[in-house]
């Protein structure tokens, strides 16, 4: 399988368009992910600027230095449109509901309905580190650079946010494990 570098250097140099589609089938799920998370489950938008982010990607790629991986290239360039939007668009307050009484986070399909009703709980920040650090998986200094944030901020938002997240399951009678990947990662496909 050939490396980001690999595939982006001829897109950059002559246009590789089948080039460039291997490299969003590479990383489209955990684009999509991402931005889906940072909206709290908001899909339809997520997927729209998804796009957006793959189509300047595309124009932008000769920019990427690949002394950093393609992958937190782009999760910057989705974040960045995430910002975009949220200042086009305003904050959009949320009133946020407990489960349903039978909603058991645990499972699957609970999950995937937790998730979004759990990422309105914290800032954007919050959500952008949290978010990258445990469903992408970014070490603090990945999650600065794609976030632009100082390394002692990515790791206050990522302990804030678990704190809120710990705070609002506990008074709605659910937990969050204390081992394992944390709160984002529930949510895997997207």
């Amino acid at each position: 399988m050939s490396s980001d570098l690999e595939l982006a250097t001829p897109v950059a140099g002559s246009d590789d368009q089948p080039a460039f589609q291997l490299l969003v089938e590479r990383h489209q799920a955990a684009i999509r992910g991402f931005l889906r998370r940072l909206l709290c489950g908001d899909h339809g938008t997520a997927d729209d600027l998804a796009q957006e982010t793959f189509l300047l990607a595309y124009r932008k790629i000769a920019s990427w230095r690949a002394n950093g991986s393609f992958s937190s290239w782009l999760h910057s360039i989705a974040y960045r449109q995430f910002l975009r939007h949220a200042q086009k668009y305003g904050r959009q307050q949320v009133m946020a509901e407990p489960p349903d009484a039978g909603c058991d986070p645990g499972s699957a399909v609970d999950a995937e309905i937790m998730l979004p009703l759990l990422m309105r709980q914290v800032t954007p920040d919050q959500r952008a580190c949290l978010t990258l650090a445990f469903a992408a998986g970014m070490s603090h200094a990945e999650i600065g650079a794609v976030t632009g944030l100082p390394v002692g901020s990515v790791k206050s938002h990522i302990f804030r946010g678990r704190q809120k997240l710990q705070n609002w399951l506990n008074e709605h009678d659910h937990s969050l494990r204390t081992a394992g990947p944390g709160p984002a990662a529930g949510c895997q496909h997207g």
